[in-house]
């Protein structure tokens, strides 16, 4: 038995019917590359059950200490049964994209059974007429709580279960996973009422560490390095409301060399620079579709991974954030991703001074009781349309494998991303990278936009702008 830490414990009390706290993914297999041609669902099952013992998670349930007083734990399942949690679907025709979104939406908007390993699989068949995607293709829509992984960890989890080559090795070696016993009530109450006399002297010792972070962004402060106006001024959108419980999922594909060629627009630029640029173009002109978009630049917030080489393959969220500009004032695409650069060096700078490993220590030290009421009244009180948002989007880059994986034999052809929607941000952005690809998986609240194509359109439109204004570029060079 584990307990889980502050950040984790975080996602379990901001679970609410309407917006569950999964991560997920769309990911499209070519059964071709298997042996015969073909992959069956038991094939799937036989393949994960082998690979279990790869990823812990996937075995581990949570229990939660009465009245909320202390952090959860995860133990054992001594119920688990895999085949709850992989599960079979076929598309009716014509097997086309828009299907599979709608589904994965729908899929995706039900929350996990929390009383279970917090994980799910939907395999999908019938993918006869995806562009790009040869026929007789199938999906694997995955859901996995946040309290379990963050992005990196997701990695780990995507790494347990592929392999680098067709071939299907046979279970290596005996399963070691032990079941373990349901922990009583009265002691998990008790454990957690004498964890609660010593929480303040940890919660000082923290604070102590973090004090010349503290002193070092004030002076950052002073010396304009950096400054926190735009988070005090981050206009609302239709974005920054209580989300309902109904999603809209899609996703869009890049080249991944012609993003890096893009860098060239802004010296000293990245691809996530280019990416965010990008999505800043992408929301300016959809919010302008609408007749909704704001003077200032809508910001996103961009989670940064603290997780170090001890901790590959940990559950949980070693992870810190920053708060970055999209530039959305700006029309021009050569003009946003230099704004774009300059304002996430001044983020990257403030959040080095603040120690973002010290950021995610502080969060581990939130009182559970507290944690879960607060949660509970910011959703139940809809604050979220009462207060002003600190950022309007998420977006969160996660580098995929630059070589072809496979599942059960069948070649992994593209992967889009699912993020979980709180109230007060409904719209997230996973940026994926895979191979030679760069793909944007969006989801987003359904009453917020309700015409995900539209908005799928404005991502192509704003990286075709890049395109346009890296050839200006080029030419004005030559």
């Amino acid at each position: 038995m584990k307990q889980m830490q502050g950040l984790d414990a975080a996602f379990v009390a901001f679970e609410q019917q309407n917006a569950p706290v999964h991560i997920g993914s769309i990911l499209i297999y070519d059964p071709s590359t298997a042996q015969g041609g073909f992959v069956r669902f038991k094939d799937i099952l036989h393949f994960i059950k082998g690979r279990l013992h790869m990823a812990p998670i996937m075995r581990q349930r949570m229990v939660k200490v009465p009245f909320g007083i202390d952090y959860p734990y995860w133990i054992e399942d001594p119920k688990f049964d895999l085949e709850y949690h992989i599960r079979h679907v076929a598309l009716p025709k014509p097997g086309d994209w828009r299907q599979l979104c709608i589904l994965a939406a729908r899929n995706f908007a039900r929350p996990l059974d929390l009383d279970r390993p917090p994980w799910e699989f939907l395999v999908v068949e019938g993918l006869d007429n995806v562009e790009g995607v040869p026929k007789g293709a199938y999906a694997i829509l995955t859901k996995v709580h946040h309290a379990a992984i963050d992005g990196v960890s997701g990695v780990d989890i995507m790494h347990a279960l592929h392999n680098m080559t067709p071939e299907v090795d046979d279970i290596p070696k005996p399963d070691p996973w032990k079941p373990e016993r349901m922990p009583g009530q009265l002691g998990m109450f008790a454990r957690g009422y004498v964890r609660g006399f010593t929480n303040p002297l940890r919660q000082a010792s923290t604070a102590v560490k973090s004090m010349p972070g503290m002193a070092r962004a004030a002076k950052g402060l002073m010396d304009g390095d950096f400054n926190i106006t735009g988070a005090l001024n981050t206009p609302r959108t239709r974005f920054n409301n209580q989300v309902s419980p109904h999603r809209v999922i899609d996703g869009v594909t890049f080249s991944l060399s012609e993003v890096k060629a893009l860098r060239a627009l802004a010296q000293g630029s990245t691809v996530n620079d280019v990416v965010l640029s990008v999505i800043g173009g992408a929301m300016r002109g959809y919010l302008k579709t609408h007749g909704d978009l704001p003077e200032d630049s809508l910001s996103a917030m961009a989670p940064i991974s603290v997780r170090d080489d001890s901790e590959k393959n940990a559950m949980g969220n070693q992870v810190s954030a920053m708060r970055v500009a999209l530039g959305t004032h700006i029309e021009d695409a050569a003009d946003r991703i230099t704004y774009v650069h300059g304002e996430t060096q001044k983020s990257k700078a403030m959040t080095k001074a603040l120690g973002a490993r010290q950021m995610t220590e502080m969060s581990k030290l939130s009182p559970a009781l507290f944690m879960g009421l607060g949660a509970r009244a910011y959703s139940q009180w809809g604050l979220a349309n009462r207060m002003k948002p600190v950022f309007n989007t998420v977006v969160t880059n996660v580098p995929g494998p630059p070589v072809p994986i496979y599942s059960a034999g069948a070649k992994l052809v593209c992967l889009y991303g699912n993020l979980c929607l709180l109230d007060g941000v409904g719209l997230g952005h996973v940026v994926h990278s895979y191979i030679d690809e760069i793909t944007i998986g969006v989801t987003a609240c359904r009453e917020a936009m309700p015409d995900p194509e539209n908005y799928m359109q404005h991502l192509q439109n704003s990286y075709d702008a890049h395109l346009e204004a890296l050839e200006e570029h080029n030419t004005e060079a030559a």
